[in-house]
């Protein structure tokens, strides 16, 4: 496919580039009735983010592209099809790949 669907990509659910842990890439973020997340990101150029933490998990998925998770100074490599589960408090960044996709779900805001 290439990119997410439109239907996926509404502007009014733009995540705000200023707000990104890597530079130039697109996020759309949608609220789950239970305060729940789910983010849907491209990354036209790759990039890396910097270390940081959520107060809840989070769970990844590469759809397309590598995502190589970075927890401890461990470099975990996440390609196409492949998952993963960041516990709450786990510092963690990352690296990725130009063109990769990745669909977040968060279990808080």
């Amino acid at each position: 496919m290439g990119k997410f669907p439109e239907f996926m990509r509404n502007p009014a659910n733009k995540i705000a580039a200023e707000t990104q842990y890597i530079k130039d890439i697109e996020g759309y973020l949608y609220d789950g009735a239970d305060g729940s997340q789910i983010a849907f990101w491209t990354n036209p150029s790759g990039g890396s983010s910097v270390e940081h933490i959520h107060p809840y998990d989070e769970y990844l998925v590469v759809v397309e592209g590598r995502y190589t998770l970075i927890i401890g100074g461990k470099r975990i490599p996440i390609g196409v099809g492949e998952e993963f589960l960041i516990p709450t408090g786990t510092p963690h960044g990352g690296e990725s790949l130009p063109g990769t996709r990745t669909i977040h779900a968060f279990g808080g805001k």
